[in-house]
């Protein structure tokens, strides 16, 4: 099923991806806990992503890059901030610069995700993410933040049991 609504909100400064899977609140949920599965989603299908670290628990740290399609590497990061497995997990997400540094230039956004169970056997994922002023967010949604979202969040249903 995947995206089902996106909603931008210019004064709550946030952005709302929500997803309906045919899959168990526990299954979805791993799509975040193993790194190998959030490979294969976290970011859009041309520039994929490889998770250098992945700690997912409260102080945890998540670093990562996408690799563009000339080979480009954008390095990014999360810091953990919540975790109440299989039903949510929250954090700050910033891009990094080659060594893994937080870039001090680069917007910061928090997200938070939720998974609940939508009845028959399905499960629906909300992620918030909300920016720090209204200039961080039109800088994201710029890159192309939406696009990003939605169809790395599409790739999920490949991941998940039929």
């Amino acid at each position: 099923m995947t995206v089902t609504d996106v909603v931008q909100d210019a004064e709550a400064l946030t952005l709302t991806v929500t997803a309906e899977f045919t899959a168990a609140v526990e299954r979805v949920w791993q799509i975040w806990a193993d790194p190998r599965l959030l490979e294969r989603w976290w970011g859009p299908p041309s520039y994929p992503a490889t998770v250098v670290e992945h700690d997912l628990r409260p102080g945890g740290r998540v670093s990562y890059y996408m690799t563009g399609p000339e080979g480009e590497k954008y390095p990014g990061w999360w810091e953990v901030t919540a975790v109440d497995a299989p039903r949510s997990l929250d954090f700050q997400d910033g891009f990094a610069d080659d060594g893994g540094t937080p870039d001090p230039n680069m917007p910061v956004t928090t997200t938070h995700v939720e998974i609940v169970d939508a009845g028959n056997g399905s499960s629906r994922m909300t992620l918030v993410s909300k920016s720090g002023s209204l200039e961080a967010m039109q800088k994201l949604l710029d890159m192309g933040m939406v696009e990003g979202f939605t169809t790395a969040v599409a790739q999920i249903d490949d991941l998940l049991p039929a």
